[in-house]
């Protein structure tokens, strides 16, 4: 079983710890790096300005940590662009992205709008897909991406670009969470998010993605389809745990991310589960079908 090859590893990308804290990606975008690297968070949480220049606004898409330097050089970028706060959107309710979305709604007054009532807040908006905003002089349109988790939305702008949060990061691949992600969700959102051509990925984490974006949704779905392989092969092999199942598979991944490989695994289980390809016994454990 050979794993598909990452087109990024042929691409000029920069090397982990290196992206600037603030860079210009094209005229509509700016990038804010936050300062909470980690091994799930890469470089730290990717927040963006998004705006057409000269209009005097911009929206705040993923804020990130309520972290005070973090806020410090959101405005600072602000600043550069003359730009006040429209709007605070979310790719997804999680920490990483969404803590500073209420606290800094309020500062800067502007709605908060997400996929979840509770990271939109009382005066907030709702997203669902196929929303068009017309926002900070430029168009901003909805796109579901569930399978991260249920509530994941990307942002396609006027430029062809998309914003994909966690759906797709700038190294390595992302997480399908469990038990709120759903593996053929996500799959079908690569494939949706491969059907727009985006002329470019800006990623929840990593650097942004341009040379061939679709090639790497087209890995993304070859490894999902790999790791599924791996893990009927490993159950062929005896193993019949998901912690068996991760020590076999990511033996070659730094223990201290296995957390998130587990909840991947488990996220495939229930999907060769529900395929009728694998049996879970009364005790938790998993043979072939």
């Amino acid at each position: 079983m050979n794993a598909p090859a990452d087109p990024r590893a042929t691409w000029q990308l920069p090397a982990p710890g290196t992206l600037p804290r603030t860079a210009d990606l094209e005229p509509l975008v700016t990038r804010v790096l936050a300062p909470n690297p980690s091994g799930m968070t890469l470089d730290g949480t990717n927040t963006y300005l998004v705006g057409a220049p000269g209009s005097g606004q911009a929206v705040l898409v993923d804020p990130g940590p309520d972290d005070p330097a973090h806020l410090a050089a959101v405005e600072e970028a602000l600043a550069a662009r003359g730009a006040r706060c429209a709007a605070v959107l979310v790719t997804h309710h999680h920490g990483d992205h969404a803590e500073a979305a209420l606290p800094w709604s309020a500062r800067f007054g502007a709605q908060v709008m997400a996929g979840r009532p509770e990271v939109a807040g009382p005066e907030g908006r709702v997203l669902a897909g196929g929303d068009r905003l017309r926002l900070a002089g430029t168009t901003v349109d909805v796109v579901p991406t569930p399978g991260h988790c249920d509530d994941h939305l990307a942002f396609r702008i006027e430029s062809g670009a998309v914003l994909v949060g966690d759906h797709v990061l700038g190294r390595g691949t992302s997480v399908v969470t469990h038990p709120e992600g759903d593996v053929v969700a996500y799959l079908e959102s690569l494939r949706r998010v491969r059907d727009l051509g985006p002329s470019a990925l800006y990623c929840g984490h990593g650097p942004e993605l341009t040379e061939d974006p679709g090639a790497v949704l087209d890995y993304y779905v070859a490894h999902r389809a790999y790791r599924e392989g791996q893990v009927l092969a490993a159950l062929q092999d005896g193993a019949t745990t998901v912690d068996e199942l991760v020590a076999s598979i990511y033996a070659e991944v730094p223990r201290n991310v296995w957390f998130a490989a587990a909840q991947s695994t488990r996220a495939t289980l229930d999907k060769l589960r529900a395929e009728g390809r694998v049996e879970q016994a009364p005790d938790g454990t998993v043979r072939p079908a």
